[in-house]
């Protein structure tokens, strides 16, 4: 793409990744700020945890039953068109939430109607954009791309809920609009990039396994990709921060919100550092090095009694995860050619989405039985099991030639 050495490359000169950083963090604070303001808005119109519960699981279906097909149609349709599409859904959802939210009454088939909407829309989007990545930047410096779409993704997860909470305090349609102008920044950015030519319609279509079949053809990917699976499903805390904060370390809401946002800034904090620096020759190390880090953390955290103490274990907890995370995000960027890209990303996120809702699920089941200390404990142990068996198993990954491989010299 460019004659520069790796050294003297800069991410501040490659203008596509301006735009798609641009485009990420538009986007993602504006869902940030949705979910904040969708599920208080409901809450405060009802007073009902089940409608509370429901206004999840619209959001949380579109995910679980489209993310293949979301993959399919990335590796198949110009991008660039599905994410234009996918940002007028959007815009057309806050534009509605905007109206519907000056009228005195929730209409709540309507809500839900357009939270469903707004998740479908998002659902497609995510394959489709990040996708886009490896055709933004050289080679040699898309390990420090990944780290900082990483950061965008960090900032927005830090200003979102905050900046919702705040707009939504002042008027429920002052937070939708500031979604639609978020969203149309996002879709004007998007168009800005450099055009990717899609696969002649009169091609085979892909197979919609077509993902899943290489990943487990591929050992590094398959190795990266079920080691974070097995770690997401067994050793979240998040999901019992609350005992945390009111029973063990008795530091009350405001300290559990602290304790919840903490492993973001720690994230945060590995990607900056990885977007300026990136990974050595032995990269593939790292996310077993971040893994190992994520799972002590969590065992030291589960039996602190100091809040001080146990602030900076969950950021450590959230360097860990960010450190195996940027390395994984990586090899999926390098090592899926770009016809199946969009598939194996489409896998990834599917993988992300549902550890998560079922690790919470398992926190909670463990949590009856070995108290919340003991879980956490449990969790944890698994979490660095894992990561010592898969060393062993996966040597393609531990081993991989990050500089040949990877970075292209």
């Amino acid at each position: 793409m460019n004659n520069r050495s790796p050294e003297r490359a800069s991410l501040l000169g490659e203008r596509g990744f301006l735009l798609m950083f641009a485009t990420r963090v538009a986007t993602t604070t504006a869902n940030q700020m949705f979910g904040v303001a969708a599920g208080w808005h409901v809450y405060e119109a009802t007073s009902s945890p089940l409608l509370l519960g429901m206004a999840g699981l619209a959001q949380f279906l579109p995910p679980l039953c489209l993310t293949l097909f979301a993959g399919q149609l990335a590796d198949f349709r110009d991008r660039r068109t599905i994410l234009r599409w996918c940002y007028a859904a959007e815009f057309a959802v806050a534009a509605s939430l905007y109206f519907l939210s000056g009228h005195p009454q929730l209409w709540l088939t309507a809500f839900f109607a357009l939270l469903f909407a707004n998740a479908v829309a998002r659902t497609f989007e995510g394959p489709s954009l990040q996708s886009l990545l490896p055709h933004l930047v050289p080679r040699s410096i898309l390990s420090r791309a990944v780290a900082a779409n990483s950061v965008a993704g960090r900032l927005s997860q830090l200003m979102g809920p905050v900046a919702g909470g705040f707009l939504f305090a002042l008027s429920p349609q002052a937070v939708y609009a500031a979604c639609a102008l978020l969203v149309a920044i996002a879709c004007l950015a998007s168009q800005l990039m450099p055009r990717i030519e899609p696969r002649s319609p009169d091609a085979e279509r892909p197979s919609l396994f077509g993902g899943m079949s290489f990943i487990w053809q591929t050992k590094p990917l398959l190795g990266a990709m079920s080691l974070d699976l097995v770690a997401t499903l067994f050793g979240g805390v998040s999901a019992l921060l609350p005992i945390f904060a009111r029973d063990i370390l008795h530091i009350g809401p405001m300290g559990f919100g602290v304790l919840r946002s903490t492993p973001a800034l720690g994230g945060l904090v590995v990607a900056l550092i990885l977007s300026r620096y990136p990974l050595g020759r032995r990269g593939g190390w790292f996310i077993f090095i971040g893994m190992a880090t994520y799972g002590i953390g969590t065992i030291l955290f589960a039996v602190s009694y100091s809040a001080p103490l146990s602030i900076l274990l969950m950021f450590i907890v959230g360097m860990g995860d960010m450190l195996s995370g940027v390395t994984r995000q990586t090899l999926i960027q390098v090592l899926a050619p770009d016809d199946t890209r969009g598939r194996v990303i489409a896998v990834n996120g599917l993988f992300n989405n549902t550890a998560g809702q079922l690790g919470a699920f398992e926190s909670g089941v463990a949590a009856e039985f070995l108290g919340a200390q003991g879980a956490v404990i449990f969790g944890g142990l698994v979490v660095l099991s894992v990561t010592g068996l898969w060393w062993r198993w996966f040597p393609e990954l531990r081993n991989i030639d990050w500089r040949r491989q990877v970075i292209g010299r």
